[in-house]
């Protein structure tokens, strides 16, 4: 019977006890008030909407459009343009790999990966380590 007041009591105690000591730790308003008085006075304080200053940006391409435009036409006549998507002479190397597996040993190994339960399902990233 005794056992929910003196739980009660004995919570309060702790409470109030934290509170006084975070109080005691804080400034007051009046304090808070006065540093950004002087802040603002010495100019320390950046101004509304103005947060950190980005870098400027770039002055931009030293060409036209239509100088641009005209060296693109040039390019294409002469098959000099790279195609859209990846470039790169990896890429390239990699798709011209033969693969030291046939197709058969590739689905025996999918199907043995399938029964150990190793196969991770579509879009839920990479095999468990």
């Amino acid at each position: 019977m005794f056992r929910i007041p003196v739980l009660v009591a004995a919570l309060a105690a702790t409470m109030a006890s934290s509170l006084a000591l975070a109080q005691a730790s804080s400034p007051s308003r009046a304090e808070v008030k006065a540093e950004t008085k002087a802040a603002e006075k010495s100019g320390q304080l950046t101004p509304a909407g103005e947060g950190p200053m980005q870098a400027a940006p770039g002055k931009g391409s030293n060409t036209t459009r239509a100088e641009r435009k005209a060296a693109t036409i040039e390019a294409r006549k002469k098959h000099e343009l790279q195609p859209a998507g990846s470039t790169q002479e990896y890429d390239k190397a990699v798709a011209k790999q033969k693969s030291t597996k046939t197709r058969a040993e590739r689905k025996a190994e999918t199907v043995e990966a399938r029964k150990k339960g190793e196969l991770v399902p579509a879009g839920e990233g990479s095999p468990k380590p």
